[in-house]
């Protein structure tokens, strides 16, 4: 009732936030609360959702509008004047928090295998030492201020994912922060990831082992794909998930809300 009666509001979502709810081990919280956002969705005068697989759960709890909003980047942010030569080492990175440090373990029997056979360093930016063991990264920290340069100084940035209702309603930040670098990109076909990433285009969609394998393996051996990918990728940042593209739209969807 008092969200009925409630001045015109706008909910966004970059995360797939109704699973806390609906896919909660609490039977409790499940019965009670599973449909919590649904309902904040249906009352919303404009649910602004950061990918599909968000927006069909705002159409279908009846939302008055909904318009999916990308995640974005500010272009000034990253540096795209770093040169990837053909270097001794190839540096494979990851950036996240140590609430997601857990998907490395999907890639880490590829990654083990190609580092007997090639020069390859592995970081994943933002994890704690103690998630990755077992695994062949190493631990950088994440600091904001950092954060540009440290992506800058890859050369292939990933994204491994299960395929799970959470992670399907994931918004592929880092793959566009990756992109907006230069780099070119390797991530599970989860999700919004199937279209940020053009398979062949701008990177490459792997499932298996041995696609992660291939896919990395390719990218190592040949830096002229990398640099190739690395250009495709920033141009569809440019035209698709930027800051400089959607501040403008999202200025006007406000805009469209407060004179209704």
């Amino acid at each position: 009732m008092f969200l009925q009666s409630a001045p015109p509001f706008i909910l966004d979502f970059d995360d797939a936030i109704f699973h806390n709810y609906d896919q909660s081990r609490s039977i409790l919280v499940n019965k009670l609360l599973g449909r919590k956002i649904d309902s904040l969705m249906k009352c919303a005068d404009l649910v602004m959702a950061g990918n599909p697989y968000i927006a069909t759960r705002a159409i279908d709890a009846g939302a008055k509008k909904v318009v999916v909003v990308p995640t974005v980047v500010d272009l000034k942010r990253y540096d795209i004047t770093v040169v990837h030569h053909d270097k001794a080492v190839v540096t494979i990175g990851w950036i996240g928090s140590p609430s997601t440090a857990n998907y490395l373990h999907i890639v880490q029997e590829p990654l083990r295998e190609l580092s007997t056979r090639y020069s390859i360093r592995c970081v994943a930016i933002g994890a704690r030492r103690e998630q990755l063991l077992g695994t062949p990264f190493e631990p950088r920290p994440w600091a904001e201020k950092t954060e540009a340069s440290e992506l800058a100084a890859l050369d292939i940035g990933i994204m491994p994912l299960p395929d799970a209702p959470w992670e399907r309603g994931k918004c592929g930040y880092k793959l566009i922060q990756y992109m907006a670098c230069g780099l070119p990109v390797v991530a599970s076909p989860v999700g919004v990831n199937c279209e940020i990433v053009e398979h062949g285009v701008n990177g490459f969609l792997a499932s298996t082992d041995a696609e992660w394998r291939h896919a990395i393996e390719t990218l190592i051996n040949d830096a002229d794909l990398r640099s190739r990918m690395g250009a495709a990728g920033r141009r569809k940042v440019e035209h698709e998930y930027s800051l400089q593209v959607w501040g403008d739209r999202v200025a006007e969807l406000f805009l469209d809300v407060a004179k209704s």
